[in-house]
């Protein structure tokens, strides 16, 4: 159902159907603060290597119940190299797309405000351009960002479920599409 074979930080894999449940235990995140310094790399991260490369998209969902709680797409070269797209309970009390880039440090892009709790989300690689985008219908897809991240030909690709500030929460990810394809136009995600 899914093409995702190794884990860091594990967690328990509930599947149903075509549905994905990961919970994320309370105080987990992916994040090197730009401020402080601080290093926070302990969320539940189920991936597969990926070789050059590919678009990885599915639709993700969770009850949005403590603040930076999320479901996302995740891609990793090595500890202190990694980005993450998002559906996160914004500090404003949103439900937002949020896209973080780490190299080194991490920066935290708050994107897009959604009325639903669950949203399309799409990252993918182009030789050392990676783009994100996000779609409210599965169908049409719009660009959050397109960065350049110097990184191993080799990445681990997959899907994270954090809960930074609170109790723990369980992602649900539906529509899992790994693909080994290159993109045509990298803004458009095709």
């Amino acid at each position: 159902m899914h093409p995702f074979d190794k884990w860091l930080n594990e967690s328990q894999i509930m599947e149903k159907d075509q549905l994905l449940q990961i919970p994320a235990p309370g105080n987990t995140d992916y994040f090197i603060n730009p401020e402080s310094g601080e290093v926070k790399n302990n969320a539940p991260f189920l991936y597969t290597e990926v070789q050059g490369d590919f678009v990885l998209r599915a639709k993700v969902r969770h009850d949005f119940i403590s603040t930076y709680d999320g479901a996302a797409l995740f891609i990793m070269d090595r500890d202190n190299r990694w980005a993450k797209l998002c559906h996160e309970y914004s500090d404003f009390g949103t439900y937002t797309v949020v896209s973080v880039v780490t190299d080194g440090v991490s920066d935290d892009a708050n994107g897009v405000n959604l009325d639903d709790k669950s949203v399309w989300l799409q990252i993918g690689r182009k030789g050392d351009a990676f783009a994100m985008h996000y779609s409210t219908d599965g169908a049409n897809y719009r660009m959050v960002r397109v960065f350049n991240l110097k990184a191993s030909d080799t990445l681990k690709v997959g899907i994270v479920s954090q809960s930074p500030t609170g109790q723990g929460l369980v992602s649900d990810f539906s529509d899992i599409q790994l693909e080994r394809v290159t993109m045509e136009n990298i803004r458009a995600g095709k």
